[in-house]
């Protein structure tokens, strides 16, 4: 059963609320656009607008596959039509995300030799395959350290080991955040080796049944808590032509306490296998224990939207700079107490809002003098559960990634007063960085490296689906740099709400800041390139033959 089988149906049938929202921004915003009219600036009048009205109540938290979702992608459909944009999607400007919504049963047990390990309190597990019933049976249990395949830095946990079938457990994050040695891959700031992601995608590609990734909260970044409510309940995942049997059976998790019962058991010290972990010639240590492991799953089908519209270059329109920002957030969840609505105003009805007035402007700015390149303004369903519309974008449906010199993302911005600074995300990764420098010292700014990043906050944003595929990319995010409150208090919080205190002086000035750079990449003939020896820059060197 599909969900929102034809939101564009439902779209025209709700044609007269989207007019009025459009009429309502239009108000608000008449005296400050017929101002504007002819002027290639930016208008903090517009940016707020377009806040207000995605954070409202009305949106409903932008939960995709709900009427949140057709009422946030028909104001966003309307805004780039009024703006003079075309549709990026076969000249459509929604890319339908064919996905799947799979619930695995908590109703579960792990055994590990004579050790039962309750779900929730022990471990977590899921899956992404598309299968009613999981089951590993007799699985061997191996301890691979790291988990890690890292040709670029002379690092092979799996070297001479086949984990066909069997139940890997690995450690959080990677041994440059163990050490801080700057000189073990990338010493505190983490690098793509250390996401749990990355930890399940090279277990499945090494065969493996079941990854446990142990869980300690200094390298992971964030407590238990944290693991138990992101890995139960509804999860999404795209979906493959093989029902994504591809797909690593059991994703899991274990806390640890449950870990050292299980090394006890084996007659091992984890403390002393995870210091062995550290280096390159570790080699994996089977437990001699068998795992086995089954759970139901409740999986159906659904449909939700990348919103995408284009401005088309006048000389080379087959070569794409990308403006990203994700539409969504949690919608609305049901308590004892009520509906809390989770609005996002801050993630990320700015980065949203902020997109549609940077295509305004640059639109503005095409429509005098044409950029040479196309320029597309991407809004991507369904980040906060994985990525999922923009690794449906990365898939190519709407160009082929080869064609994007690079990506611009906006995840989160500083609505508070403008700051002398700007933060980098990652570094020397690629010559991405050199065209922020350039702007930011052009505003008068300087550049300042991420505050934490021990947390690898580059690779856990829409961007990165595409730095996969080799585009390089720039993340533009300041959850809370300038409010040390948010975080703790509002953060997917229900609190995360739009405020008439905030000045939106720092969203005007990186807004003004993205359109410099994309407007350097789209009269140019540069491509940017990766320093890093890595998979991405691999890729790009392969497309650029």
């Amino acid at each position: 059963m599909y969900y929102l089988p034809s939101v564009i149906m439902t779209i025209i049938k709700t044609t007269s609320l989207f007019l009025f929202l459009t009429l309502i921004g239009c108000s608000e915003q008449a005296a400050d656009t017929t101002k504007l009219e002819n002027s290639q600036a930016l208008s903090i009048n517009n940016i707020k607008q377009h806040i207000k009205t995605l954070a409202s109540d009305e949106f409903e938290g932008r939960g995709p596959l709900t009427a949140g979702e057709v009422k946030t992608i028909g104001y966003l459909t309307k805004q780039y039509q009024a703006f003079g944009l075309s549709g990026a999607y076969n000249d459509k400007y929604l890319q339908p995300v064919k996905m799947a919504k799979v619930t695995a049963d908590q109703n579960m047990q792990l055994t590990i030799g004579e050790l039962t390990f309750s779900a929730g309190k022990d471990f977590t597990a899921r899956t992404e395959q598309l299968q009613s019933v999981i089951d590993v049976r007799n699985s061997d249990v191996v301890y691979v350290g790291y988990g890690i395949n890292a040709p670029e830095y002379n690092w092979n946990d799996y070297k001479n080991l086949d984990v066909t079938g069997k139940t890997v457990v690995v450690l959080v994050n990677d041994p440059g955040f163990a050490t801080q040695d700057d000189s073990l891959f990338t010493g505190n700031a983490m690098t793509y080796y250390g996401r749990w992601t990355y930890k399940y995608e090279e277990a499945a590609r090494q065969g493996a049944a079941a990854v446990l990734i142990v869980h300690e909260t200094a390298p992971a970044a964030y407590p238990w808590s944290v693991v138990e409510s992101s890995n139960t309940g509804t999860k999404y995942t795209l979906i493959d032509d093989t029902n994504n049997t591809s797909k690593l059976p059991v994703m899991g998790w274990l806390h640890l306490e449950a870990t050292e019962r299980l090394f006890n058991a084996a007659n091992l010290n984890y403390q002393q296998l995870k210091q062995q972990a550290l280096n390159a010639d570790f080699k994996a240590l089977p437990l001699n224990v068998k795992a086995n492991l089954a759970f139901k799953n409740e999986v159906s089908h659904a449909k939700s939207h990348n919103v995408v519209a284009q401005l088309t270059g006048s000389e080379l329109p087959d070569e794409y700079v990308v403006i990203s920002a994700h539409w969504d957030h949690f919608g609305t969840k049901q308590t004892d107490s009520g509906p809390k609505i989770y609005n996002g105003a801050v993630d990320n009805a700015s980065g949203t809002a902020a997109t549609l007035e940077i295509a305004r402007v640059m639109s503005k700015i095409h429509q005098q003098t044409p950029f040479k390149r196309s320029i597309i303004f991407a809004n991507f369903t369904a980040e906060e559960t994985g990525l999922i519309g923009s690794e449906e974008f990365a898939s190519g449906a709407v160009i082929p990634t080869k064609q994007m010199v690079g990506l611009l993302n906006i995840d989160g911005m500083n609505v508070l007063d403008a700051t002398d600074y700007v933060l980098q995300y990652g570094k020397g990764l690629s010559e991405m960085e050199d065209y922020l420098a350039k702007a930011a010292k052009a505003q008068g700014r300087t550049v300042k490296m991420d505050p934490r990043p021990q947390n690898g906050l580059f690779f856990r944003s829409d961007h990165f689906s595409l730095s996969k595929q080799g585009v390089p990319s720039l993340l533009f995010m300041s959850l809370g740099d300038t409010d040390p409150d948010y975080i703790t208090h509002k953060y997917h919080k229900e609190a995360d709400d739009y405020s008439t205190d905030w000045s939106l002086g720092g969203v005007e000035q990186d807004s003004q800041l993205i359109i410099n750079i994309a407007t350097q990449l789209a009269n140019s003939n540069d491509w940017p390139k990766w320093k890093a020896e890595s998979d991405f820059k691999t890729k790009r060197e392969q497309d650029k033959r």
